[in-house]
């Protein structure tokens, strides 16, 4: 039998959103030039779909449409977006010695199985941009280009915080393929630039660091197609591009929301994170931003470069104070040469920045003359305590070893950390017994510091002083809980290293 109706649709496709009524309309149209067809629509799934009408007449050559309606479901489709379960059959047939073309009688007249029908099926496609932000985070890529090749202008048609939200699912993926669909298929962001800081004069963000690109975007888009090629060959998250072009409306949604899908200190292939980026390039903004949702301040990059250590090279002073100020760590060496933040500044001839970086060297040398008012101008001013020498001893350290009561109590009053190791894995507690200070033993003790510290050969404080024959020192260790386990065998002796 020939059919009798043409479906607007080929599949009932569904826009789905979890917890929804979800619904979709077909039209039929009747291709008989005489006679009215009935029609009946059937489910397989009857406990999820509803259809209003169920059943009903078409006219000669005239149209008429139906509404399918998803029950509000409390799981996502097992597959999308073609499901391999739920379809619909659209029986047809002549009607034209149907006397009462209600509802009930439609039903009742096909039920009587003495009617030669034709039958219409339509599969059933879950879609829409629910389901389409759920594949882009779990990086399907087939799902993706099955949703797009279907609803065409999806993406390009999304409202910004739609589009913002896809974004922060395609970082969630780790997929640059995903993000090449997304913006094939027209992805858009859109971003208000507020004005950026002038850098310093003769600064170069990109100093000390491969040769990038410098790229324009002329769109209102999070990225271009080339930006996405260098995103791709560095292996850089949404957030790292987003720090790279100082994109800082996009990095508050990317982090700033709590639903950050990527840790900040993710790496790109030469172990970057999008704090290492944002130095390089200048972009404070992006880098106080970073700083202040938690970005690791002292994170080394593949050759032991920090962010710091990167601001230095550059010359970006403004940079270099910022780094300081949120508490970077000027002590910090490369893997290779060993050089750290002030050895650069001085090599390359940025001597504002390394007037900044040498007031590190002036705490510790202040600690280790005994100089109480100049340390104490010096830690007013903020400068950091943090700074070391070759041997990694702070200034807590070299005032434990001198004998300066009064500098350690200082140092310790503006916080200085107990437990700081030098080279050898000595606290400043070792150095303390090391010069035979009972005083700055018993004040550190006092403090905090942690009593069986060990050194990287496993001496103790307590072993330090009976090896060294200092009885007071070791009888108040032990006075405050030293473990006696610690004490050295009659035989044994520490060969104890010279400090200056």
């Amino acid at each position: 039998m020939e059919k009798l109706v043409e479906a607007s649709e080929q599949e009932v496709c569904i826009d789905f959103k979890l917890g929804c009524k979800c619904r979709a309309n077909i039209t039929l149209k009747s291709i008989h030039p005489t006679s009215p067809v009935a029609f009946k629509v059937q489910t397989s799934s009857p406990h999820k779909f509803l259809v209003n009408p169920p059943n009903g007449l078409i006219q000669p050559l005239s149209s008429t449409s139906f509404q399918v309606i998803l029950k509000p479901q409390t799981h996502l489709p097992s597959s999308f977006p073609r499901s391999p379960s739920d379809r619909f059959l659209i029986k047809t047939a002549l009607a034209h010695d149907l006397n009462t073309p209600d509802g009930n009688s439609i039903n009742m007249w096909f039920s009587s199985c003495v009617h030669v029908t034709h039958d219409l099926k339509l599969k059933v496609l879950y879609m829409g941009p629910y389901l389409l932000r759920h594949a882009v985070a779990g990086g399907d890529i087939d799902a993706i280009k099955q949703i797009i090749k279907r609803q065409k202008s999806i993406v390009a048609q999304l409202p910004s915080h739609e589009a913002m939200s896809l974004l922060e699912a395609a970082s969630a993926s780790g997929n640059v393929n995903v993000l090449n669909l997304l913006l094939e298929a027209g992805l858009q962001i859109e971003v208000h630039h507020a004005e950026v800081p002038n850098q310093v004069s003769g600064a170069n963000p990109d100093a000390e660091s491969e040769s990038e690109p410098k790229l324009k975007s002329k769109t209102p888009q999070l990225v271009n197609e080339e930006e996405v090629a260098l995103m791709e060959s560095k292996g850089w998250t949404p957030i790292h591009m987003a720090s790279a072009f100082d994109r800082y409306d996009v990095l508050v949604t990317l982090i700033g929301d709590g639903r950050r899908d990527q840790p900040l200190d993710c790496r790109d292939k030469d172990g970057r994170t999008a704090l290492h980026v944002a130095t390089s390039r200048g972009h404070t903004r992006c880098v106080r931003l970073l700083i202040e949702a938690g970005a690791d301040k002292n994170a080394k990059s593949n050759d032991g470069r920090t962010a710091l250590f990167r601001a230095a090279a550059s010359g970006d002073l403004e940079m270099v104070t910022l780094l300081l100020d949120a508490g970077a760590d000027p002590s910090i060496t490369t893997s290779v040469h060993g050089r750290g933040p002030l050895d650069v500044a001085r090599d390359k001839g940025h001597k504002d920045v390394a007037k900044i970086l040498e007031q590190g060297e002036l705490v510790l040398t202040a600690a280790r003359r005994g100089e109480l008012k100049h340390l104490e101008s010096l830690l007013q001013k903020g400068v950091s305590m943090k700074h070391c020498d070759q041997y990694g001893l702070t200034a807590l350290h070299s005032a434990a070893i001198k004998g300066h009561v009064d500098i350690v109590a200082m140092l310790i009053e503006f916080g200085m950390d107990l437990e700081l190791q030098d080279a050898e894995g000595h606290t400043p507690l070792h150095l303390a017994v090391e010069g035979g200070h009972s005083t700055i033993v018993e004040a550190l003790i006092d403090r905090g510091a942690h009593i069986n510290a060990r050194s990287k050969r496993g001496a103790t404080p307590l072993y330090m002083a009976t090896s060294m024959g200092y009885d007071g020192i070791s009888q108040m260790l032990l006075s405050r809980g030293a473990a006696s386990s610690c004490l050295p065998s009659s035989s044994s002796s520490l060969s104890s290293s010279s400090f200056t």
